[in-house]
């Protein structure tokens, strides 16, 4: 259910997810039909997630995305951890 919300709200997705004042995920029907991407890039958080999934690390999908920051990725992380313990409570 909260997965389905979090995709449903991409406005509010890409308005919460930010790493200072820039956002670093972004979803634009013209940029892969919507997928949600790092921002500035058509890098879809999808991939890093199955990066992870698939026992790789950090460095392995930076090395193979040089489009996306680490600071792009630890926020994202962040901002997942911060979504799932707030669920949790």
């Amino acid at each position: 259910m909260v997965g389905i919300r979090f995709f449903q709200q991409k406005e509010i997705l890409v308005a919460n997810i930010q790493s200072g004042k820039a956002p670093i995920v972004t979803s634009s029907p013209e940029v892969l039909g919507g997928t949600p991407v790092f921002a500035n890039t058509r890098v879809p958080i999808q991939t890093f997630i199955e990066y992870l999934e698939g026992g790789q690390t950090i460095d392995d999908f930076l090395e193979g995305f040089p489009t996306v920051s680490r600071d792009q990725v630890i926020a994202v992380l962040e901002e997942a951890k911060t979504r799932i313990l707030a669920f949790a409570r």
